[in-house]
């Protein structure tokens, strides 16, 4: 048994998406970060850097936060959605990085400046803008040429794939972006990314563009 603790952030889909993804048993723990939640010290005692998801696999005894470590752990454990093949699996952790390092943060501070808190910094929106239509450009570039960002499904999409279904709030527009637009469909019809959409039972439903 895992127990799972995260909040309807994109990060903390990518873990129970995986979850649902892999068929593990899990629990879910609602760690509600609007009312700092994600501040009490029984989590800091799982999460140190008080963010969610994270979990706690019974099975070995490890916790563990960071939404990408959890995916490569899960993958690990599973041996599922992250290819042994030696290209392939070093593709999947090449697009999974990109979603940490770029994809992840900056869309996350569109959403912060351009959408919550418009009219704070003109240079900040211009910045994270002019950033979030890059990435979604380089992201449609890619799923031109393969189905799914690393070749076949992996934890490379389920890292991308929910910060994507934020577009309602990204200065893009999805219709330009087709070669997004169809995978984001193909994903958004799994049944294990529809179970894992809102497992803390936020009622929201999941954007279809």
């Amino acid at each position: 048994m895992i127990d799972l603790y995260t909040w309807m952030t994109p990060n903390g889909q990518k873990a129970s998406i995986m979850l649902e993804e892999t068929g593990l048993p899990y629990r879910v723990h609602r760690i509600d970060i609007e009312n700092d939640a994600q501040f009490d010290p029984a989590f800091l005692k799982i999460s140190p850097n008080n963010k969610i998801p994270a979990i706690v696999d019974h099975d070995t005894g490890l916790s563990l936060m960071e939404s990408g470590a959890i995916l490569l752990y899960l993958a690990d454990k599973t041996g599922m959605l992250l290819p042994q093949d030696f290209e392939a699996k070093w593709r999947t952790i090449e697009w999974l990085m990109w979603q940490m390092g770029g994809a992840g943060p900056f869309l996350g501070q569109v959403h912060h400046f351009v959408s919550y808190h418009p009219g704070k910094s003109a240079y900040a929106e211009e910045r994270y803008t002019k950033e979030a239509r890059r990435l979604w450009k380089v992201l449609d570039t890619r799923l031109g040429e393969v189905e799914y960002v690393a070749g076949d499904y992996s934890i490379a999409d389920i890292a991308i794939w929910p910060w994507i279904a934020r577009y309602p709030i990204q200065p893009v527009d999805v219709d330009d972006h087709p070669n997004i637009k169809h995978w984001y469909h193909a994903i958004a019809a799994r049944p294990a990314v529809q179970r894992g959409w809102d497992v803390v039972g936020a009622g929201r439903k999941l954007p279809l563009p």
